[in-house]
């Protein structure tokens, strides 16, 4: 997920045959190693109407909060491997990356290089800034397809096409899971505009079973240790000496500084248990954190998607194999990752029902706005987008995949904790929004 690939037109003196034939084969091989830049590559024939299918995949990178350079490093092994097998209907699939740098100036920025690049969508990216990045997106109908699922405008806008439930799927359905496994529940998250929406999220989930709400402890996005909030979230989970509380950070990238506060800080109060969400808390972070003697045994965790380990995911992990090997930045277990994979799947979808018609934002916008029905490999159900849905009436029109799943921490590894998925659209129903 790191800078732009760029590529520079140089003329050279009349060659040999023998010489511009090597040079012809190199170029080749090159240009199948790369997802953009390039002219021709194998299997393609240049002709007329062959032009690229040019995208972008956005997402912040390098900054002191939340990073997912695993994104885009995906969606460009996914296209080298789309290329390699002759593009999508022969036509080369190029991306476009960009850092949004958890600012909303750049998020601005990148959706403006996506109207100046003329792209056919967004696809598989992560950004907190809608109201930077959507009305210019709008503005010139380029669909989003696949976002985070990380702002509210994700679940509204008319050209947001979310491949998985958000933040709102993930906090009901944890909700519902610590309502009857929880004393008193706190809640520690940013102190942002996006975490505003997260404690009625989790009440949600929690009043479906009888439950008080939330505890709130908020905390700055950036901050680089939390005392203050393990202190606060230990005093409020153990308020009520005949329950065992809950704590549930929320606090993307920044989970694992919160913990080390955390394990200082619990060792002075009652025993208390965990609950988070898959991009606060994954397998690699359990790992990192000592296993089975983690903070995090026993901690419930919700997910978008079947654990990492489920044999659904092996596609996504042979490109990985065959694309990245290297890459150290993509975590097949990332949540961001095999969100963007997902998306990407939605696109080569659209892009082959289109045939040989054209492929520009307003056809993969009108293909997908006219009751499109997307199979994932079963990761996901059925994927088919229309504004007006059962979530229209809480808030959430654009919110197709109401499907959470519930992991538990058990010897230090990720397992499912109910067989199959929980649905919250219910859940949802019952959120009182606020403006």
């Amino acid at each position: 997920m790191t800078g732009r690939r760029r590529t520079r037109s140089t003329f050279l003196p009349a060659l040999s045959r023998p010489v511009r034939a090597l040079r012809a084969a190199a170029a080749l091989v090159a240009c199948a190693s790369l997802a953009v830049g390039c002219g021709a590559v194998p299997g393609f024939t240049g002709g007329a109407g062959d032009d690229p299918i040019t995208v972008m995949t956005w997402a912040p990178q390098d900054t002191n909060a939340t990073n997912k350079p695993g994104m885009p490093a995906l969606a460009l092994a996914y296209a080298r491997q789309v290329n390699e097998d002759g593009g999508i209907n022969g036509r080369e699939l190029k991306v476009i990356i960009c850092n949004d740098r958890n600012d909303g100036v750049h998020a601005a920025k990148c959706a403006r290089r996506a109207v100046k690049e003329k792209v056919v969508a967004v696809v598989g990216s992560y950004s907190q800034f809608a109201d930077s990045f959507f009305p210019i997106l709008e503005g010139a109908g380029i669909p989003y397809i696949g976002g985070y699922g990380i702002t509210n405008a994700e679940f509204t806008s008319p050209l947001s096409y979310p491949v998985n439930g958000g933040q709102p799927a993930l906090l009901a359905g944890l909700g519902r899971q610590l309502a009857s496994d929880c004393g008193p529940v706190a809640l520690v998250r940013p102190d942002t505009i996006a975490g505003d929406e997260l404690p009625n999220l989790l009440n949600s989930g929690l009043e479906t079973g009888g439950h008080r709400d939330v505890a709130d402890v908020r905390a700055a996005e950036d901050a680089t240790e939390f005392s203050t909030q393990s202190e606060q979230a230990l005093t409020r989970a153990t308020s009520d000496p005949a329950e065992t509380g809950c704590v549930v950070p929320a606090l993307g990238d920044r989970t694992n500084t919160f913990m080390d506060s955390f394990r200082r800080a619990r060792k002075d109060y009652p025993e208390v248990r965990l609950g988070t969400v898959l991009g606060s808390v994954d397998q690699t972070v359990i790992d990192f954190t000592g296993g089975a003697s983690s903070p995090y045994e026993g901690a419930y965790i919700t997910g978008w998607y079947p654990v990492e380990t489920d044999k659904r995911w092996d596609p996504m992990k042979k490109v990985i194999r065959e694309q990245a090997f290297t890459d150290n930045r993509i975590d097949p277990a990332d949540a961001g990752v095999q969100t963007t994979w997902i998306a990407y799947t939605v696109l080569e979808a659209v892009v082959k029902a289109l045939g040989d018609d054209e492929v520009s934002s307003d056809t993969v916008r009108r293909t997908l706005d006219d009751g499109f029905r997307v199979t994932t490999g079963g990761l996901t159900p059925t994927l088919r987008w229309q504004f007006q849905d059962v979530l229209a009436s809480v808030g959430f029109p654009r919110l197709v995949n109401t499907d959470v799943t519930v992991q538990v921490v058990r010897d230090g590894q990720l397992v499912a904790a109910r067989r199959g998925a929980l649905d919250v659209t219910k859940t949802l129903q019952g959120t009182e929004r606020q403006g």
